[in-house]
């Protein structure tokens, strides 16, 4: 399987988070969210301009800047 970062996933592409490249204030808030190690994510959508993207996490929507999704990379599925 392919590792990318949240930023270039496509709309309704699932994978699952292998690791979380930030580390601090920044990378606690992350893995609060729900983004840790094992987590299976889809990409729900992107704004007009690609910034913000929108993905579903155990059945809820977040939202990410791209300069944060570019810190999570991704295991993805096809």
């Amino acid at each position: 399987m392919k590792r990318v970062n949240i930023r270039n996933m496509r709309v309704d592409q699932k994978g699952t988070v292998t690791s979380v490249k930030v580390g601090g204030e920044l990378g606690r808030r992350i893995r609060d969210m729900g983004l840790v190690p094992g987590t299976k994510i889809r990409i729900q959508g992107r704004a007009p301009l690609y910034d913000p993207v929108a993905l579903r996490v155990k059945g809820f929507t977040l939202t990410l800047r791209n300069n944060e999704a570019d810190l999570i990379e991704v295991e993805v599925n096809g």
